[in-house]
């Protein structure tokens, strides 16, 4: 997602289908009798009447072993791509969240967010304070969103179905598989500027530089995203087996590349007073009109991941350890962005310019090493943080959409081709269309899902979901619904949706001007469409609850509550 980026790149990243066939243990009968019990215990926020809660399930008295006690799940609902974790499959301590956060934080899009900040006229200090309490509140969804994954072993596609259906949660898994395609086409045509770095002054001067009107950017350019595409997707082509053990080892290369960058700003700029000298051109009006904006945008830049963040949690070995690994993002991402905001604001000292992306600041530095180090990289970079936050979540929304027909290398390849119809190099064209237009636009999508997700599953199901369920065909099964379609979920998506959509069209020059409060609303988009969406999800399912059997609580691990 760009999103995600720039990689100080620890990550170990976890990927679903590198699960197999789930292996009897007869232990795990035990699991839901012992968590059962705790979660009678557990409060819920507002009334029994509007929460969903019943007996235990006559599966924890099976002796099968089965994680599904004996009940084969719907072959149209899973493959070993969607199949809960088990036990053996739980690797990931805390350190290895963590290192998934290093690896996604430390990355040219990340040091693209903060340099925009400068460029659209915030202090050094002001850049830093929004980004840290953007991801400061952002830690609680994603620390909340991430705890099914660990007490169950599912992935998000599956976790959307207890809210939105088991049909109807292709919805929300698609919409977040696009905005992961847009992001996988943004890091391609980062690398893509990294090989165009290599090239010789006279084939960038050339004929195949000029831009093609229609295409938006020059052959070459193209030619050169092609290329980086090509070459990333025969790295996801071939698995992830030895993707990973990269992943783990280039945190500390990028680490030491980004302490480079950060001495040579220093060293050239003389000391961190030039550096940091540069004071907002911002009145106090004009700072917190963009403030909200950016503020918003900032959340959406990890809302993506926030989503899906199950897809990785299932593989934590404890709670402790998907939450211990989650608190660092604040952290990272305030030290990275100190770094781009830092060498951001010495290039006006250095070049008499802002230069907000690093593609072309490397480009400034100039130097046959410091290219070589700087194509290496930035493709390390982009290639471990799209791995893993851009082609996870597509993969296995296409694979949910149809697990008899999508395989993860068939999704992914899905992914790629629809992250050139993006055409990302619209969307990198500028600080205001990045962060405005992107950023904050998809925010619109994804807040909502998130609110419903939340709502359903703390607030009316108190954390207790049904496996067998969440893999059923069957009208009877809990998360039927109507069709297969939760019809509360899918108004309060629709109507938390609705109302952002005026200041966007504005925003993107379809409407000439709108009321101020779409203006607002639109500029808190991610804020106003989760709890819009979450609240009235909550209102309609006590409004239509019916008298339906209580859910069982089927946890994985004994000790993930």
């Amino acid at each position: 997602m760009v999103s995600k980026c720039i990689s100080f790149d620890l990550h170990l990243h976890p990927h679903p289908f590198l699960s197999s066939a789930i292996p009897q243990n007869p232990n795990f009968t035990q699991f839901p009798i012992k968590l059962a019990a705790a979660h009678k215990k557990s409060p819920l926020l507002f009334s029994k009447r509007c929460s969903i809660s019943t007996p235990m399930a006559s599966s924890a008295n099976s002796n099968s072993g089965s994680i599904f006690d004996g009940v084969e799940p719907d072959p149209a609902l899973t493959n070993d791509d969607l199949k809960p974790t088990t036990i053996d499959q739980r690797t990931f301590s805390w350190w290895e969240m963590a290192s998934l956060w290093v690896g996604l934080v430390v990355g040219v899009p990340s040091f693209y967010l903060a340099g925009s900040l400068v460029d659209l006229g915030m202090a050094w200090w002001q850049g830093i304070a929004t980004v840290v309490a953007a991801n400061v509140i952002l830690l609680l969804p994603l620390v909340l969103t991430g705890h099914p994954g660990t007490k169950y072993g599912i992935p998000f596609p599956v976790l959307a179905r207890s809210s939105f259906g088991i049909r109807g949660a292709h919805i929300p898994t698609l919409l977040r598989a696009l905005v992961g395609c847009g992001w996988y086409g943004i890091e391609s045509w980062i690398g893509g500027e990294a090989i165009f770095l290599l090239l010789p002054k006279s084939i960038k001067e050339s004929t195949l530089s000029r831009t093609i009107p229609w295409l938006g950017t020059s052959p070459l350019e193209f030619a050169c995203f092609m290329a980086f595409w090509l070459a990333q997707l025969t790295i996801v082509w071939k698995g992830m087996e030895g993707i990973k053990e990269l992943e783990k080892y280039s945190a500390p290369i990028l680490i030491i590349l980004t302490t480079s960058l950060l001495i040579w700003a220093y060293v050239k700029a003389g000391g961190l007073g030039h550096m940091l000298s540069l004071s907002s051109r911002l009145s106090s009006s004009e700072f917190w009109s963009l403030f909200f904006p950016s503020l918003t945008a900032n959340i959406s830049f990890w809302a993506t991941v926030a989503l899906n963040i199950p897809d990785f949690t299932r593989y934590a070995k404890t709670q402790k350890d998907q939450i211990i690994g989650q608190v660092g993002l604040p952290i990272f991402m305030g030290a990275f962005t100190f770094v781009g905001l830092a060498a951001t604001s010495s290039t006006k000292v250095i070049f008499g310019e802002l230069i907000s992306n690093p593609i072309q600041l490397l480009g400034q530095i100039g130097g046959f090493t410091t290219i070589i180090l700087a194509i290496f990289g930035i493709s390390l970079a982009t290639i471990t943080t799209n791995i893993a936050a851009n082609v996870v979540a597509p993969a296995n929304a296409l694979v949910n959409l149809s697990p008899s027909k999508f395989t993860f290398r068939r999704g992914a390849l899905l992914t790629a081709l629809l992250g050139i119809a993006f055409q990302p190099w619209r969307l990198l064209k500028s600080s205001e269309s990045f962060v405005y237009t992107w950023l904050v636009g998809y925010s619109a999508l994804l807040g909502p899902i998130g609110g419903v997700v939340l709502a359903d599953y703390y607030i009316l199901r108190g954390m207790n979901l049904s496996i067998n369920d969440l893999y059923s065909l069957s009208p009877s099964g809990a998360y039927y619904y109507s069709g297969g379609y939760n019809l509360a979920a899918m108004a309060a998506l629709v109507i938390g949706i609705l109302p952002v959509i005026p200041g966007f069209l504005q925003n993107v020059g379809v409407l000439s001007s709108v009321p101020d409060a779409f203006v607002v609303i639109y500029n808190n988009a991610w804020f106003f469409s989760f709890f819009s969406a979450g609240v009235l999800y909550w209102f309609l399912s006590c409004l239509l609850r019916k008298q339906s059997k209580s859910l069982p609580s089927e946890p994985l691990l004994p000790n993930a509550n």
